[in-house]
């Protein structure tokens, strides 16, 4: 185990100072504190001052370290097993179309915060679909939006739900419908990485545009990648 990791994992028990955590790992306290430094650096521990029970010693209080709420979301965790038993429940107590109802009302908030930012990209399905990438890549799904001969289409190069939507589809289906609503057109799923694909994909159908005054022939299509 690196350094690192051991120092992660005595920091799991309680805070530390570099001193205590010296004489657990068999190092010095400027060695380990080479360690706090770089992991402070990343975001990983935070420094405080010790609070000393009693009458205080002369000289600057002992800091001690501890994790921060970022570095505990990297150890391991049962959340995707977690979030299957309850689904698994809720299909054995009320059956697929509470899981469909459970699904829908999870992206809820997605759709409210996404059509949010796409207030000012108008009504064109495919402008809608580039403004709709930019914000699911907020939302950490790192998506793009690609106009092609038959429409445009819309990559999720990532799922936060992966794991469990491979066992329960209607989030996948409730996510789908959110897309549609937003884009204003009926839209298709073409892959998905639930179903082990390694993107996201959905089809977004091309759409007839009258011409503005002045204007002839058809819209030119955009070959542009948004991220």
């Amino acid at each position: 185990m690196r350094t690192r990791d051991r120092v992660s994992e005595l920091l799991l028990q309680g805070a530390a100072t570099a001193t205590e955590l010296g004489q657990i790992l068999g190092l010095s306290p400027a060695g380990v504190r080479r360690h706090l430094d770089a992991m402070q650096a990343d975001g990983f521990v935070e420094c405080r001052e010790r609070l000393e029970r009693g009458p205080r010693g002369r000289g600057r209080p002992a800091r001690e370290f501890l994790l921060t709420a970022a570095a505990r979301e990297t150890l391991p965790h049962t959340y995707d097993g977690l979030a299957s038993s309850a689904l698994r429940w809720i299909a054995d107590h009320g059956g697929p179309a509470e899981v469909a109802a459970f699904a829908a009302a999870q992206v809820e908030g997605l759709e409210e915060r996404c059509k949010a930012a796409m207030a000012e990209a108008g009504s064109d399905p495919l402008a809608r679909a580039e403004a709709l990438a930019r914000a699911l890549t907020a939302e950490g799904y790192a998506a793009g939006a690609t106009a092609i001969a038959t429409g445009g289409q819309l990559c999720q190069h990532h799922c936060p739900v992966a794991h469990v939507a491979a066992e329960f589809s209607q989030l996948c289906e409730a996510e789908t419908q959110v897309i549609s609503r937003l884009v204003g057109t009926h839209v298709q799923r073409l892959a998905t990485i639930a179903n082990g694909d390694g993107v996201c994909t959905t089809h977004i159908p091309a759409t007839h545009h009258v011409s503005a005054p002045g204007q002839t022939g058809a819209r030119p299509s955009r070959q542009r990648i948004v991220r």
